[in-house]
């Protein structure tokens, strides 16, 4: 089986490609390093010739709703609108767990994303997923004032980006399903005590106070409406074995 991975360069593209591969399928790579661009197009048509399945788990940064919206709604909508031209029967996407109750922010580009796929012509299963492990590195480097590194306050369940580039792969070689059970980590995690342990393993050693950063999807998160629900499938790494591994 020939399948395409839209961000197959990124956090969770690099595990779903090697997941897809491991199994004995033939991965293509979407990204602008390798010659294709889902906001116009260009090589797309010839990168989808064969493809059976596209997985995209494209990503833009940015915390701004209107600039997450503009890309997702475009990338997103080129891709189906190419897939659907190629023949291809199916289409995966990456969501992210509890967009629906806080939709705002970069959330809210998720939210059209899902939208875009939802409403396309070729079957289609979305997966939701809690934040990676590496949620904590992002932040780190992210949540500054001046030189001083800050710890945000939010409840999240970090799930390893291996585990979900697998159940990735394996949702692209079954049968198209609409929502597929959420995928989240073993155990809940405060994010500024990961963070602070992230900094910590880096060998940084400054003071990163822990504070609630205003904003509703930071507040959302510190709700707890980010967090799975009872019926989520859950993986196995936590985010201290992650974190002693790397």
């Amino acid at each position: 089986m020939r399948i395409a991975v839209a961000g197959g360069t990124g956090t969770v593209g690099r595990p779903t490609v090697a997941a897809i591969e491991a199994d004995g399928h033939d991965a293509v790579v979407l990204s602008r390093s390798h010659g294709v661009d889902l906001v116009t197009g260009r090589g797309l048509d010839a990168a989808l010739d064969g493809a059976d399945v596209v997985i995209d788990v494209t990503s833009i940064e940015t915390l701004k709703a209107a600039a997450a919206i503009e890309f997702f709604t475009a990338a997103t909508g080129t891709l189906v609108s190419a897939a659907e031209e190629a023949g291809v029967r199916h289409v995966v996407l990456l969501s992210i767990v509890g967009i629906d109750r806080i939709p705002y922010d970069y959330y809210a580009g998720k939210i059209a994303q899902e939208k875009v796929i939802a409403s396309s012509r070729v079957p289609w299963t979305i997966l939701r997923a809690t934040q990676f492990h590496e949620f904590a590195g992002q932040m780190f480097a992210r949540a500054k004032l001046g030189p001083l590194h800050l710890a945000p306050n939010a409840r999240t369940q970090p799930v390893a980006a291996s585990e979900v580039g697998a159940r990735l792969a394996a949702l692209a070689t079954s049968e198209p399903q609409g929502r597929a059970r959420d995928l989240a980590g073993p155990r809940e995690e405060q994010l500024s005590t990961m963070i602070r342990a992230f900094a910590r393993r880096e060998g940084y050693r400054g003071w990163i106070p822990a504070l609630n950063v205003p904003g509703p999807q930071m507040a959302g998160m510190r709700a707890g409406d980010a967090l799975p629900g009872p019926d989520a499938d859950l993986g196995s790494q936590t985010f201290t074995e992650w974190l002693a591994a790397r």
